[in-house]
């Protein structure tokens, strides 16, 4: 079994690839990473969400951790995941460990890794696990496995709330009394997942759908896509609602809905919280966002005079560059934005405190916020589209486009490339194309942005021929 980690941790489907027997294998290299570098004496937070079998897999984890002598604290109960990375950072701990498979269908599970800074580990961190996973199972290493109820006897297991101080350090970031007072009519889908019942608690008179327990979430993936909120659109748009936030299985990511009941995506979320942070908090800093990500924060960036920071696709390259860089805000097309003054992490719950905090300082929707901003640096539409693909056409389709030879896409021409992560066309008007084959699913992403919807579906539509999808 060969153990790789995407775009954030280490994925499977259950009972397939993520079985107890593979995932002790990764924990056992985690614990075996933490006596190396030096982390283990100062413990190991786990966490995990709402999933099948998520709460048996994080206390696996916790009898590893245990049986390498390793201190552990043990979520009391299913928690976001932005809580466990604030857990890794309020307790000084070695690292984390989130059992979530985020976004993805039910059938998966995964393994997050957290660093002791509180945020997605690193490439060269996830690296070196793949390796000590291999290392191991090539030398038979044993798994060091030691029955949580003697862990917890002993005192090296701690069972703890990790969520109550998350909610402290997010009363301390937000204006929540001025939210309240605003009496901003919202409705939050938590689709199912590990974020419910936290935006009613700390905004009272929010309405939360999709709260209860449900781990086939409803019969699609738990992710904030406009495909998936189409009854959170419903809702708003029956005119009660002025604003709808949506949350991933583990509440990391963000998706909304604007006052007319069109599905907000978080390219204009970015857009609208950028502006917010630096004209309204005044807060001051660079920008970081991955290639996926809406052209509207490169004029926004250019338009402040901040220095700007491109990455390739997760979280995790987002996270470097906060560790290596005075940065105001970073974001990723999938939802997965942070902010400055927290922990170098995604984290949905804030940024749906932040846009009700913009909404309530400027008293306008997500609509007129985002068109005041058009109104500046231009109108945009993008568009991503999802379409299954095997690895037999997916192995043809990068050799095609390795090859190199395109100069022109449905009959644009193509002014420059970028190949750091997919492959990605831009065109002399700053409109383009990326195509993408998924790190973690047997998809392949194609994305397109341009001043024109009719551009868009004419880039999208040959980017399917060139794929051959």
């Amino acid at each position: 079994m060969q153990i790789q980690f995407g775009t954030d941790g280490w994925r499977g489907i259950i009972a397939d690839t993520f079985t107890f027997e593979n995932l002790s294998l990764v924990a056992q290299a985690t614990m075996d990473y933490m006596h190396k570098e030096g982390l283990a004496g100062k413990g190991l937070v786990i966490g995990y969400d709402r999933r099948f079998l998520s709460r048996e897999f994080a206390e696996r984890v916790a009898g590893v951790a245990a049986g390498n002598g390793i201190r552990t604290w043990l979520s009391d109960g299913y928690a976001p995941t932005p809580a466990v990375s604030w857990a890794v950072h309020e307790k000084g701990a070695g690292a984390g460990v989130m059992i979530t498979a985020s976004h993805n269908p039910p059938r998966y599970n995964g393994f997050k890794v957290k660093e002791s800074f509180g945020g997605s580990a690193r490439p060269s961190t996830t690296k070196v696990l793949e390796q000590m996973v291999a290392q191991n199972i090539a030398s038979s290493r044993p798994v060091l496995l030691s029955p949580l109820a003697d862990g917890i006897a002993s005192g090296l297991v701690q069972v703890v709330d990790v969520t109550a101080p998350y909610l402290a350090q997010l009363r301390r970031y937000v204006d929540l009394e001025l939210i309240h007072s605003a009496g901003i009519k919202a409705v939050v889908d938590p689709m199912f997942g590990a974020g419910c019942g936290l935006l009613p608690h700390l905004v009272p008179g929010i309405t939360e759908i999709h709260g209860t327990e449900n781990p086939s979430f409803g019969g699609h993936p738990p992710e904030p896509i406009a495909e998936h909120l189409g009854e959170l659109s419903e809702v708003v748009r029956d005119g009660f609602f002025q604003v709808g936030l949506a949350l991933d299985g583990d509440a990391d990511r963000i998706g909304a809905v604007d006052e007319t009941g069109e599905f907000f995506s978080s390219h204009r979320i970015f857009t609208v919280l950028l502006r917010h942070l630096y004209e309204r908090k005044g807060v001051r800093g660079g920008v970081v966002k991955t290639v996926s990500t809406t052209r509207m924060i490169d004029l926004l960036a250019e338009k402040y005079g901040l220095e700007l920071f491109e990455t390739p696709i997760g979280f995790k390259h987002i996270c470097e560059m906060m560790l290596d860089n005075d940065i105001l805000m970073g974001g990723e097309e999938s939802g997965g934005l942070g902010v400055k003054g927290h922990i170098p992490e995604r984290d949905g719950i804030l940024m749906a405190l932040l846009l009700l905090e913009a909404m309530a300082m400027s008293g306008k929707g997500l609509r007129a916020l985002l068109e005041e901003t058009m109104d500046e640096i231009g109108h945009f539409h993008y568009t991503r589209i999802d379409l299954p693909i095997d690895n037999e056409s997916k192995k043809r389709l990068l050799e095609q486009l390795n090859a190199g030879g395109i100069t022109s896409i449905a009959g644009f021409e193509v002014a420059q490339h970028n190949f750091s992560d997919g492959f990605k066309y831009i065109f002399e008007d700053g409109s383009w194309l990326l195509i993408r084959p998924s790190g973690t699913e047997p998809v392949l992403r194609l994305y397109s942005e341009a001043g024109d919807p009719e551009k868009v579906s004419r880039l999208l539509q040959a980017a399917r021929g060139i794929a051959s999808v």
